[in-house]
């Protein structure tokens, strides 16, 4: 029978507990699934032999990393039946602004989004290497592989990420800018002033999740974007609605509000370095996505 938890070896899970969450957040995009994974660790450290763990960080990141990969298995399944594009769950970083790790590298939230693209452990050694600086032998230990195959795990899925990403993280006070102009430029109908902070080659993602009206493809081009920008502003933000910058996944980002405080919308975006223009329009309008900032109390 498991030995009741001590309060030195709660303390221990407890100080961990932040990189455990930033670990299963990273690799799922998910609060709920993160919070459920981290959870899940505690049961497993409960049910461990403690007093043979010699180094209580590294076994619960192995146990939290691979308690992820079980559940990304099955989120991709149900991602691929998702109604739209699919937006991570923001995640409020003005509290905890590292989340746990050394940096906020694989935080943004169109850098979680390029993560779906990589395989399971390609995500993992990436998150655990770049995010955490695991070295690669303890890379490998958790993933249970080769310090080379864990190297080439890790290659791949910079060059992946790489090859798709079309923006450099741009300085937070140009991007504040940046998003304030674009909010007075989209409530005040304008679309010469919003097409003027637009990359030619924009892109407009929105997740609705098929419970609040939203494109279901990308929308692409300057002008497209622009008129479709104005339309949608119009339509679910009235003239009560209020908007307030957040830190949201390590970088500025729009919070908008109902007349009764109610989140409607958040808004994010990523910057072309060379340009200075918006290159990258993200929505999350998917009200399950949205619950955590609804007013309380």
């Amino acid at each position: 029978m498991t030995a009741p938890v001590s309060e030195e070896h709660a303390a221990a899970f407890e100080a961990a507990r932040p990189r455990l969450f930033g670990v299963a957040y990273r690799m799922l995009g998910s609060v709920a699934e993160a919070d459920d994974v981290v959870q899940d660790a505690w049961l497993r450290w409960q049910g461990a032999d403690r007093d043979a763990v010699h180094d209580p960080v590294a076994f619960l990141i192995t146990t939290t990393t691979r308690l992820a990969l079980n559940v990304l298995q099955s989120a991709r399944v149900r991602r691929e039946a998702y109604v739209g594009p699919w937006l991570p769950e923001p995640v409020d970083t003005t509290a905890d602004p590292a989340l746990g790790a050394q940096r906020g590298e694989a935080l943004e939230i169109a850098v979680l989004m390029l993560l779906e693209k990589l395989t399971p452990t390609e995500r993992a050694a990436y998150v655990l290497h770049e995010a955490f600086d695991y070295p690669y032998r303890d890379v490998a230990g958790v993933l249970e592989i080769s310090d080379d195959n864990a190297r080439q795990l890790a290659s791949r899925a910079r060059g992946k990420l790489a090859a798709e990403r079309r923006a450099a993280r741009a300085d937070d006070d140009a991007r504040r800018r940046l998003l304030d102009a674009f909010v007075a430029a989209a409530r005040d109908g304008d679309v010469g002033r919003l097409e003027a902070l637009l990359a030619a080659d924009v892109v407009n993602h929105a997740d609705g999740g098929g419970v609040v009206h939203a494109s279901r493809v990308p929308l692409h081009g300057r002008e497209r974007v622009a008129r479709a920008v104005v339309g949608v502003v119009a339509k679910f933000w009235d003239a009560a609605a209020t908007t307030e910058t957040l830190d949201l996944n390590g970088a500025p980002a729009i919070l908008a509000r109902a007349g009764d405080g109610a989140p409607i919308s958040i808004l994010a975006i990523e910057v072309d370095d060379r340009t200075g223009a918006i290159a990258t329009i993200l929505w999350q309008v998917n009200p399950e996505k949205l619950a955590q900032f609804a007013v309380t109390g």
